[in-house]
């Protein structure tokens, strides 16, 4: 038992699953260097994507975030709702939208897909669960209430509900 923790050990549980996240708009394979997005004009250089501008011959795709944003599915969601938030929306949705743009800045991948209005408040919809957490955490942290987490990570997905 012992030889088999050591040639384990500094491996999480998700580490020895064969793809325990399947992201179907992640590359499947390594993008030719430099890549351009033509729709945001993301740049995808030395493994990462970055709002850097790149001159000369570049091949073009889109960027996995412009991607889930055209076929609208996103990786996010954040309801908000109640009557705080119902008396405080425009100053609520201006923390959103400046959350987004703080992230947006080093993270290109992380972006708002829609602000739409539910029966329940609003739906924000991200193209990254990352983006969906930090929001609904920055409300929280901001405005205290109630906030609920659920993270699927067979469809790396999250969902948060705030209302207060």
């Amino acid at each position: 038992m012992k030889r088999e923790r050591s040639e384990l050990h500094g491996q999480r549980r998700e580490q020895l699953l064969d793809n325990p996240r399947h992201d179907s708009y992640k590359a499947k394979g390594k993008l030719p260097d430099p890549t351009r997005c033509p729709e945001c004009g993301a740049t995808f250089r030395k493994g990462r994507w970055t709002w850097n501008a790149v001159t000369g011959s570049v091949h073009e795709q889109l960027c996995p975030a412009c991607q889930r944003i055209h076929d609208r599915f996103p990786a996010g969601y954040v309801t908000l709702g109640g009557e705080f938030f119902a008396s405080h929306r425009d100053d609520i949705l201006g923390l959103v939208k400046n959350c987004e743009t703080k992230e947006k800045a080093d993270h290109p991948l992380q972006r708002i897909i829609a602000i739409e209005d539910v029966e329940a408040g609003v739906l924000v919809t991200t193209t990254d669960g990352h983006l969906a957490r930090r929001i609904a955490e920055q409300i929280h942290d901001a405005h205290k209430g109630e906030l609920a987490l659920q993270y699927n990570k067979e469809e790396n997905l999250l969902r948060a509900n705030w209302k207060r």
